[in-house]
């Protein structure tokens, strides 16, 4: 393959990107850099809204002087999957849906909203103890995963208004 080739090949990728409009989350004026230590969220009200809280502020950090103020709504529901023999049910799944809307606290107005959900599952089989500690951890995970998708909505919108 000829140097001329080469070097095609390697800068086609990076034109199309460019033409596409791609621009870096954390890359001079991207979304990731202007929501970073900048929003303000809404104050849990029980132990599942507190565990997502916990990890947006964890992905975005805490705002001093907040520009964004992010609203929440989290509603949670468990669905028995497996049931024996005997009418016991011996696996759960937990899903989660989040509301949210992302405000401009300076303008008032609504920078960007929508929905994120997901489930997650968890073996009830166990001792009473194991089941109790096998449903905190899946209400745990289930609240990282929601955050991780919310961010990845906030990192999308177009903060440019």
């Amino acid at each position: 393959m000829s140097l001329l080739n080469r070097r095609f090949l390697f800068t086609m990728p990076l034109l199309l990107l460019a033409a596409c409009g791609f621009q870096p989350v954390y890359g001079p004026g991207g979304s990731g850099t202007a929501l970073q230590n900048a929003v303000q969220v809404d104050a849990p009200d029980d132990a599942f809204s507190y565990t997502l809280v916990r990890e947006i502020e964890t992905r975005l950090g805490r705002a001093d002087s907040p520009r964004y103020a992010l609203a929440l709504t989290v509603d949670t529901s468990q669905e028995g999957l497996a049931i024996d023999s005997e009418d016991n049910t011996t696996r759960y799944n937990l899903v989660g849906d989040v509301d949210f809307a992302l405000r401009n606290i300076s303008t008032g107005q609504v920078v960007t909203s929508g929905n994120v959900e997901n489930f997650t599952g968890y073996s009830a089989t166990g001792s009473t103890v194991a089941t109790l500690a096998a449903e905190r951890d899946a209400q745990k995970r289930l609240m990282v995963m929601l955050a991780e998708q919310l961010v990845t909505r906030l990192y999308a919108a177009d903060l440019a208004q």
